[in-house]
């Protein structure tokens, strides 16, 4: 091409006609500048598909490390599934693990009161915090100026509250009848999924071969038993240093 340029020019200025010898050099020049550019675009071109290839293998190896790290994760999830199904437990079904007690048991004399305390004193010594309502509720003999509807409700309200706070109710069960409102107690724990232990040494309730009324002993995860008091607190003791309630 540069030759061709340089006839050209050598052929025009023998004429004399410098003015045309410029346009011609202008027009070849740009027609050598085109080529140039052509030939730019057209290497751009392949480097373009070249590297699209490339980044789209690269691509390809960051999604293999990236699905080769998101199975760990599932293979946690699964083997937590395993373990759940292996133990046969559901976590929806979870035992409550707290230590908080309501303590049910008749308090309307010295030596209940006194009795009561003696078994709380045990259980706070193992680490459970009791609700004992004759120390930390209301009794009805305290309520002075109340009429007999605001002491009811003021020591409903209160007991009610406690056995919903609890995660345990441990029930006295000694007399010839379990106390009523002690039963009433065992209900609404029993109803809303509290941990129910028994505590009874007395036999007066033993009727056609049964103990308890299977309506009452029904609820219970274990009622502790013995006819020797004594016996009976040695029991629970032994119980408490192997075993949580």
């Amino acid at each position: 091409m540069q030759e061709k340029e340089i006839k050209a020019v050598h052929i025009l200025k023998k004429e004399n006609k410098p003015v045309t010898v410029l346009v011609l050099i202008s027009i070849i020049s740009l027609t050598l500048s085109g080529c140039n550019i052509n030939i730019n675009h057209n290497n751009t071109s392949d480097q373009g598909i070249s590297d699209s290839s490339g980044a789209s293998e690269n691509s390809g190896v960051s999604d293999n490390s990236t699905e080769t790290e998101n199975p760990g994760v599932s293979d946690d999830s699964d083997e937590n599934n395993r373990a759940d199904f292996e133990t046969g437990e559901e976590k929806s079904d979870e035992v409550v693990s707290g230590n908080r007690i309501y303590f049910a048991a008749p308090l309307f004399s010295e030596s209940e009161r006194e009795y009561n305390l003696k078994i709380v004193n045990i259980l706070e010594s193992y680490g459970y915090e009791v609700f004992l309502p004759q120390r930390d509720g209301f009794l009805a003999t305290e309520l002075e100026g109340k009429t007999e509807e605001e002491k009811i409700d003021i020591i409903f309200q209160k007991d009610n509250e406690e056995i919903l706070k609890s995660d345990i109710i441990f029930m006295l069960l000694d007399g010839r009848v379990p106390d009523e409102g002690a039963c009433i107690e065992l209900g609404i724990a029993y109803a809303n999924g509290k941990r129910c232990y028994g505590f009874k040494s007395d036999a007066r309730s033993v009727e056609a071969d049964m103990d308890l009324n299977p309506m009452i002993a029904g609820c219970f995860d274990k009622i502790f038993y013995n006819l020797d008091g004594e016996d009976l607190i040695r029991s629970l003791e032994d119980y408490l240093e192997h075993n949580r309630l």
